[in-house]
């Protein structure tokens, strides 16, 4: 007869959240759920309101009483082991007030999200209210406003750095530890700062601004986020860094759900982590092909590796490559060594600016390039772009050079190029650059430039 299997409990750290249900799913509690879950973290909640909205707006509000808010409270309280606090939608001066009565009894780090008006332009907060959230910034790890909000808390218009940093440190007079004043609404440029004020000073977070409007439930994902890692023991500013850098990969991968703009991705991370060994799986495979083939004569002096992308890839060591180069060798080519994350710098670099102008782009290869290629480059399925490479800038520390290749590139090309050459310049070996979608179709179109040779 089997026995039964023994359970093998796992421990997480526990945050709880206090704030409003979004029924469309991409904000409020359920966005903090998810987030809290995504940075490994155990979600608890206890909900302020019930709203009745989707990606278009908010269409109802109905408030909780606050006694039953506080029951919320009470019951998480008095069964887990609550490490961090995340404050939210709150509505009515009344529920401030409890949850702030509630923060003051608590020992842990609180993240305030003073939710005031929803990315819809809705109102989830009464103005009435507004005066009652001195008490909570008080007992506030750190407050998380956006520039409207930050206004409305500390006084007067936040309209640049130098304003979000006089709103920080108002915040951080009422009470807070500190203060993170959000930057997506202030300025028009390509570049978003996002200001962390405490006691000792003013730090400034800056990342490319993302032309979308698919923002909804990136507050509540962003203080999530920070209240998650604060459960694992991070310290403060390490939190807010991590939070950061994860509502900006959120932005840029949108949900398309819903008739609206849609909403913020609360999983990227965790989709991005989980797609690296399918992807090194896949560029395995390429290389098997191109080793099978025989590629002899597409690899240049310097070699050639192969680079995929995952799907929500944002830096190199989101890449995976050939740890050294494919080389020539007396009987075909091989790798130097295995494949692992971060291996390539200048493919890698490339193929992530390409990505800038195609998502979809997960591969790419660089091989020889010679009269001989730039002949077989006409077989390909998807156009073939010629860059001049002496005019390219310099020095290439930042990832400039790559970036200015595939600008021109697909400013030549009328749709994504599935090559783009040059013919080197002084210092500067020739060469082509293989894109694609992905790991069958970069090696297709390898092995139809190696048939035409």
């Amino acid at each position: 007869m089997t026995e039964p299997r023994r359970p093998a409990p796992v421990e997480k750290p526990v945050a709880l959240t206090v704030a409003g249900s979004d029924s469309g799913g991409g904000a409020g509690v359920q966005a903090d759920l998810k987030t809290m879950a995504a940075f490994d973290a155990f979600g608890t909640s206890a909900v302020t309101s019930v709203t009745a909205q989707n990606t278009r707006g908010v269409e109802s509000i109905h408030p909780v009483p606050v006694e039953e808010i506080e029951a919320q409270v009470d019951a998480v309280r008095s069964d887990f082991d609550v490490r961090a606090v995340k404050t939210g939608m709150l509505g009515v001066a009344p529920v401030v007030d409890a949850v702030a009565t509630r923060a003051a009894a608590m020992d842990v780090p609180v993240v305030v999200d003073p939710v005031m008006v929803a990315a819809s332009g809705d109102r989830l907060l009464e103005p009435t209210a507004e005066g009652a959230y001195e008490r909570l910034v008080a007992e506030a790890t750190v407050v998380t406003p956006n520039a409207d909000e930050a206004g409305i808390l500390a006084g007067g218009t936040v309209a640049d750095e130098t304003a979000m940093v006089e709103a920080g440190e108002a915040l951080v007079d009422m009470g807070a530890d500190a203060a993170l004043v959000k930057g997506g609404h202030v300025g028009d440029d390509a570049t978003v700062r996002d200001v962390l004020v405490t006691g000792e000073g003013a730090h400034t977070f800056t990342h490319p601004r993302i032309d979308s409007r698919a923002t909804h439930g990136s507050g509540c994902t962003l203080s999530s986020a920070i209240a998650a890692r604060l459960a694992h023991g991070d310290d403060l500013y390490d939190a807010v860094e991590t939070g950061v850098e994860f509502i900006g990969r959120a932005v840029r991968y949108p949900l398309d759900v819903g008739e609206g703009p849609g909403t913020v991705h609360h999983l990227a991370g965790l989709r991005e982590r989980a797609a690296r060994q399918p992807t090194q799986e896949a560029v395995e495979h390429v290389v098997e092909r191109l080793v099978a083939s025989d590629a002899r004569p597409l690899v240049p002096e310097v070699g050639t590796n192969v680079v995929g992308a995952t799907p929500l890839a944002e830096t190199v060591g989101e890449t995976v490559a050939v740890e050294g180069r494919i080389t020539r060798t007396l009987s075909g080519i091989r790798p130097n060594r295995g494949t692992r994350s971060g291996a390539s710098s200048h493919v890698a670099r490339f193929l992530l600016a390409a990505r800038e102008h195609d998502p979809d782009l997960r591969f790419a290869a660089n091989l020889a390039f010679d009269e001989a290629v730039e002949s077989a480059l006409s077989t390909l399925d998807a156009p073939v772009v010629e860059i001049d490479r002496s005019n390219e800038p310099a020095p290439d520390e930042e990832g400039s050079t790559m970036d200015w290749a595939a600008r021109r590139a697909f400013e030549a090309a009328d749709a994504t190029p599935a090559a783009v050459y040059d013919r080197g310049a002084v210092g500067k070996e020739a060469v082509t650059r293989l894109l694609a979608p992905d790991a069958d179709a970069l090696a297709e179109r390898a092995t139809a430039i190696l048939d035409e040779l």
